[in-house]
């Protein structure tokens, strides 16, 4: 599997339309991809995703996750180049998806189809998943895999340019609703103005204590958006009044203690506005999935860490740089795969990748060749190594 080849596999993923709820023909693709290249197994689950096998002669078993459903492309005419032809210029592949990250996966699948034809010797069993619906809910699919495979490690491949990273923040998305009573806007004190108090609460949140990590960096909690009802108010007072605000979540945080965090500082507010009447609870929504897979997207992703001298963290430095890489150990700025995996379930998870994390859900979205081909030799060292017995 040659350089050639791999970059003709990443251009062919990017041709192939996978916006989120769309990745039936990219799936497919990848699925018959994988048997053509000797694999010993390729299936599409219940929700979508596909996921690749290639047997080896340990029980020890490691997966490498790249999530195939991109964002849309917005307005196309802004592209310089056609956001889904693969095209290729100055050493860089172009196209939504290059970055995030059907690159990652072209690297994933051909150092796989490397090792085919030596898999007695291969000291695990190697598993590839192309998952779906990671761009809105981050894991939720990616559950399914963990189900099937079981496995000791798993390698998210997001852009990490081609560092280790041992950790992310999560995410949790917050509604925060006040509710009122309505009434003509000549009569004001005949109603409860929820937009007023929902300004109360917006003001009250800013006392919540947030904390830090040496590794993820800060807590965060940024108001994203915010409505009345009716909208548009014409001479109506609101009634209902809401927001949402974007959690950037720590290590061991959970649902209970973010939640309880605001509740008390809300309390607070209430002592001084009477009739305060607030509702603060985790989005969630029905998704359903290209397939007809139905699930409940409850929007809290944990975030996750491992130790720096983490065996496996250890192992997988040391073969990087065997392999010529020079990675650094740092940690993902956004949320991935990895929250199901090492988040909700502690499966030991890092993550390598090519591409930068800000090459990602931009107008003319690209990724380096060169960088192509360092992940593919980054995936293959990965994929030989002795990993220690199972922790």
């Amino acid at each position: 599997m040659q350089k050639q080849d791999l970059v003709q596999l990443a251009q062919k993923l990017v041709q192939i339309r996978s916006v989120t709820g769309q990745e039936k023909e990219l799936a497919q693709f990848i699925k018959d991809t994988m048997l053509a290249m000797g694999y010993d197994e390729a299936v599409i689950d219940e929700a979508g995703n596909v996921v690749g096998m290639i047997k080896g002669r340990g029980d020890f078993r490691i997966l490498f996750d790249a999530h195939i459903d991109t964002v849309g492309p917005g307005a196309e005419a802004d592209w310089t180049y056609d956001p889904f032809g693969g095209q290729v210029e100055g050493g860089r592949l172009y196209g939504r998806g290059a970055a995030d990250m059907k690159g990652a996966l072209a690297a994933m699948l051909c150092a796989g189809a490397q090792l085919v034809s030596q898999k007695d010797r291969l000291p695990c069993t190697v598993y590839i998943s192309g998952t779906v619906s990671e761009e809105i809910a981050e894991g939720q699919c990616f559950e399914l895999v963990l189900d099937r495979v079981q496995p000791d490690l798993v390698v998210i491949g997001e852009a990490s340019e081609l560092n280790l990273k041992i950790g992310q923040r999560g995410r949790a998305e917050i509604l925060v609703t006040a509710k009122g009573k309505s009434a003509h806007s000549s009569n004001p004190e005949l109603a409860v103005n929820a937009g007023e108090h929902l300004v109360d609460a917006i003001y009250g949140l800013r006392d919540v204590k947030l904390g830090q990590d040496p590794l993820l960096g800060e807590g965060i909690m940024v108001l994203t958006d915010l409505i009345s009802r009716p909208y548009p108010g014409q001479s109506v007072i609101p009634y209902e009044a809401a927001c949402t605000y974007d959690r950037r979540l720590l290590v061991g945080e959970t649902e209970e203690g973010v939640l309880g965090e605001l509740r008390d500082c809300l309390a607070k507010v209430a002592e001084k506005s009477p009739g305060l009447d607030i509702d603060v609870r985790i989005a969630e929504e029905r998704h359903i999935t290209y397939t007809g897979y139905s699930f409940t997207n409850k929007r809290f992703y944990p975030a996750w860490k491992l130790a720096e001298d983490h065996p496996y963290v250890r192992q997988a430095l040391a073969v990087l740089q065997a392999g010529g890489l020079d990675p650094q150990i740092t940690a993902y700025r956004f949320c991935t795969n990895g929250s199901a995996s090492c988040g909700k379930r502690w499966i030991p998870t890092i993550g390598f990748g090519p591409g930068r994390e800000n090459d990602a859900h931009i107008v003319n979205e690209s990724i380096s060749l060169a960088d192509l081909e360092k992940a593919m030799i980054g995936y293959r060292a990965l994929m030989t190594c002795a990993f220690n017995a199972k922790i």
